[in-house]
């Protein structure tokens, strides 16, 4: 089912996850925008995986049945970085980063939200999909955890915000970025996902609806994102100079 189906290329353990998102850090220049949202999803996923002892479920030998949801959620965000590096099409949601990842007057804010903006939107709602069709259940099964998914996504928005959103001295009311950030929400973007993997499990006999449903909320998903990219004036109001971005 095209964007939908169960990938099978990629890490399929919380470790391999995280050794790819390392070598992504040494790799990409600081200020590129995948680079940015990398740093603070790294150090989120790092985290989670040390207090948890990394899943039992994730630890090698696992089956591909039984690789956590929020693995087969960041196989997604690495499948479209690897797409773009070997000059394949990325989906549509990535492709708005990956096209403007080292434009100077997007801020590593919107780089890091527009990141979670897709990777919620469109890789979390069809990894649903991917674990269902793995394990034979059906997503109520796999309601719990979703929620300890989107409690980790929830972690890494706080960080983004925390360490990539200018202090309050600097962040004026009248600041374009103040209304971009206030704008989207992690938790109607997780409620949003939610539905959306319920409908593509609903229509999983009907294989050309459920592509093209999937398509259109990949669609969406990256328009979304690319309002989010917006070039913003820099903060002596000054407008952005025009960079096309770079691929990988």
């Amino acid at each position: 089912m095209g964007q939908s189906a169960q990938l099978t290329r990629g890490p399929v353990t919380v470790e391999a996850v995280v050794a790819r998102m390392r070598d992504l850090a040494v790799a990409l220049p600081e200020r590129d925008g995948v680079a940015v949202f990398n740093r603070v999803y790294l150090g989120v996923t790092g985290t989670a995986a040390r207090r948890s002892g990394a899943i039992p479920a994730a630890r090698s030998g696992a089956t591909p049945a039984a690789t956590p949801l929020d693995v087969r959620c960041a196989e997604r965000y690495l499948a479209a970085v690897d797409a773009a590096a070997e000059g394949r099409r990325a989906p549509a949601c990535w492709r708005p980063l990956l096209e403007s990842r080292l434009h100077p007057g997007v801020r590593p804010s919107q780089f890091a939200l527009a990141a979670l903006n897709a990777h919620i939107g469109h890789d979390l709602a069809l990894a649903v999909v991917d674990t269902c069709r793995a394990l034979r259940c059906e997503p109520a099964d796999v309601e719990g955890e979703f929620d300890r998914v989107g409690d980790l996504l929830l972690a890494l928005e706080e960080r983004v915000r925390e360490e990539l959103t200018p202090g309050p001295g600097l962040l004026r009311i009248a600041d374009p970025l103040t209304h971009l950030l206030g704008a989207w929400s992690l938790e109607r973007a997780r409620e949003a996902a939610w539905s959306a993997a319920r409908s593509l499990w609903a229509l999983r006999r009907l294989p050309d609806v459920a592509e093209d449903f999937a398509q259109r909320l990949d669609a969406a998903v990256g328009f979304a994102g690319r309002m989010m990219l917006t070039p913003l004036p820099d903060r002596s109001g000054h407008p952005p100079r025009d960079l096309p971005g770079t691929p990988l």
